[in-house]
Order: structure tokens, then sequence, then C-alpha cells
């Protein structure tokens, strides 16, 4: 009775579980005329391979159960792999451990499997509690590398606060995203990191990353925004001054914080970028992603910003673990300027959106910058209406 149980039970998750994981997916009409959605998100916890989860011998598991829970995959790093469209997805099990798990499609949007294994990461003398966000930078260098922020408990907590985190930006780096070396956490003398960036290029022979100094694990505090600074080495990486790229602003979309997502994308107008920001509710903290362009020879130079989000979660997007929440670490640009933008829902699941670097451009380019004040908006939509009227 129990050999036909596990058989019946097993068939069954197998067969849903690969005709999940081969559904096809479907671009949504797009009305912005900027980017399209697409109908299905393209991983979930449901894609975690069998393996991970199950014991498939019935002699140890006859009631073929789940012996390891998993609860999210969200906020994925992105690269072009050969023909494949790879992510290195965050993934989090039923207790509340994140680890990286490298998820492989042929087209971008759909059928996207696991490798067998997650990445195993090394650890440094100080082991992490917690890993997450990879971004992943293709570095003239010749490696690949993941920066992630690594949290550890806050030695100064008193003792009776279990909950109290630092963060640091954790640095690895592959050949063939498989083996993985380990490198010393980012040094930087502005307070905690998370959401740091590796610019792709050398700067005048120097590593340079975006960066968001924040006083603690979750407040900003005086913080300013989105940093850029220099490390003479990678191996022993060390930011010693940081200039503000994008400040938080009053009563913006990313008033309370803000810090970029992936790797900037060079065009002829220079490089595109994207970032997420926050601001305060009634309902608690909203994350969307926006845009801006910053110079081709100075990367930390702002040229072009457009007002107000870029993605905002829509429909069952806003609900989730954390909802209210969008959050983009990881993009991919085609030979043929198709761009791949993939995001997470409420830190659940993870979602894409298809544009060009021609229209990505000139949406930074030709939308109107946040004039900061009420009647200031007013004035740019009259502006426009005044421009269409002889169209009407």
């Amino acid at each position: 009775m129990q050999k036909d149980l596990f058989s019946s039970r097993y068939n069954r998750v197998k067969t849903e579980h690969e005709a999940l994981l081969s559904k096809p997916n479907e671009a949504l009409f797009s009305s912005n005329g900027i980017y399209s959605r697409y109908k299905n998100p393209i991983l979930t916890r449901n894609h975690v391979p069998l393996h991970w989860r199950f014991d498939l011998n019935p002699e140890t598991n006859p009631c073929f159960m789940e012996r390891i829970g998993f609860n999210a995959t969200f906020n994925s790093g992105a690269i072009k792999w050969g023909d494949k469209y790879l992510l290195a997805v965050r993934v989090e099990g039923n207790d509340r451990k994140s680890f990286f798990a490298i998820a492989e499609s042929p087209n971008g949007v759909d059928n996207f499997r696991f490798w067998n294994r997650p990445i195993t990461l090394p650890e440094t003398e100080e082991p992490d509690t917690n890993v997450y966000d990879m971004r992943l930078t293709r570095h003239d260098d010749g490696y690949v590398y993941g920066i992630f922020c690594t949290e550890r408990k806050d030695p100064e907590a008193p003792p009776g606060d279990t909950s109290s985190a630092v963060a640091a930006a954790g640095i690895a780096r592959t050949m063939d995203l498989v083996k993985w070396e380990r490198l010393p956490d980012l040094i930087s003398t502005t307070g905690q990191q998370r959401n740091v960036v590796l610019f792709p290029h050398f700067i005048e022979g120097k590593y340079a990353f975006y960066t968001r100094p924040q006083d603690g694990f979750i407040d900003t505090g005086k913080g300013g925004g989105i940093g850029f600074g220099f490390s003479e080495s990678i191996e022993n990486a060390e930011i010693k001054e940081e200039v503000i790229v994008d400040a938080k602003t009053y009563h913006t979309i990313y008033e309370v914080k803000n810090g970029l997502g992936p790797a900037p994308i060079r065009t002829e107008k220079g490089w595109l970028q994207m970032a997420h920001g926050v601001r305060n509710t009634a309902a608690g903290l909203r994350y969307t992603i926006y845009m801006f362009m910053t110079d081709m020879e100075k990367p930390w130079l702002v040229t072009h910003k457009p007002n107000g989000h870029f993605i905002s979660p829509l429909k069952e997007e806003r609900v989730g673990d954390v909802s209210n929440v969008v959050f983009n670490n990881g993009w991919i640009a085609d030979e043929d300027g198709k761009v791949y933008i993939y995001y997470a829902s409420s830190d659940t699941r993870m979602h894409v959106a298809v544009s060009t670097i021609d229209q990505l451009v000139d949406y930074c380019i030709n939308s109107p910058q946040d004039q900061l004040r009420s009647a200031a908006s007013v004035q740019t939509i009259n502006n426009l209406i005044d421009k269409n009227l002889k169209f009407m």
C-alpha cells in the first residue's frame, strides 16, 4: 500500500512540476509602449527541483513527503551565457535562509530550469548568517563577479535583541558559474553597505563600485542615496571615498532610500541605469523601479532622469511575503538590441519584462524630469497638452 502511495504521489508531483517548467509564456500588450510585461511569473518556489525537496527513496520516504521546503525565488542577477539566459536566483528556504542557484532558459522568458545543484558559496573567516541579492558583472579582468549582501548578527546588540543585523557587500568571482572563489568583503568608511554593484570596466586602472552607504541595517540614516567609489584592488577591495550619484529626495519615490539594480548597460548616449526607490506609506514601505542615465566617461554623473517610477507592482505582484514591492538586480541586453528586465514581486517570485535599447534610451532622454512640486507637475502636463492640441 505504501509503495503504491509513493508511486502515485511521485508521478503526480513530477507530472505537474514538468508542466509548470515547460509552460510557455506570453507577452502582454504594452499600453505604455516602453516595455512589455509577460503573463506568467518565470520562477516561483514550485520551480525548485524535486530532488532538492523530496527524498526519492521509497524505503525512507514511503509517503513521498517533502523533506526540505522552499518559500520564495526572487531578486535574481542575470547574465547571457553562450546562447542561454541565466539567472543567479535568490532562493529562500522555509527556514528563512537564502542562497544562490542558477536557473537557465533557452529564450529568456520561459522554460527556466535550475541547474542540478545550488551554488556552493565559500565563506570568509566570519561566516555569513544569510546571503542575498547577487548582482552579476562580467568584468574587464576576465572574471564574472557576484556582489551580494552578507548579513550577520550585530555584535553590539543587547543580549535580548535577536533581530539586529549588520550588512556588508560580499564579493565572489568565477570563470564558469559553478566554482566560485570568495574574496574578502568590501571595506567601506561610510557605514553598512547593501545593494553594491561592480562597474564592468576599469577606470584609470581601478575597480569601480556603485554603493549604497547607510547607518544601519534597515535605516539609511545620513546615507545620501546611490554612491560611487574606487578601489585599487579587488582581492582586498576598499573604498575610501564615495560620491553620491543619485540622492534620496523628499516626497519622491526614492524618499526613504534607493539603490542601484544591475550593472549598467552601455549605449551610444551613455550608461542606462536601473534602480529601486523606496517611500513610506500608511501600509508600509513601497518599492518601485526607476531609471536614469549617466555620462559615458564619468558614469557617476547623471545626465537624464525621467520622473516617477518605471515599474511598480500591479495586481498579483502586490501580494507576497513583503507586499507592495518590485525589485530588480538583473537584466540582459541582447546583440539585437532587445533587453530582458528581470524583476521580483513582493519578495516572492520572479517576472520578466522586455524592451529595447532604443526604447529605454528614448524613455530616459525624452521623458520629463521630476520638478518636485505639485504645481510644477501640472505645468509639465499642460506643456504636453499644449503641444498636442494641434494634433487633436
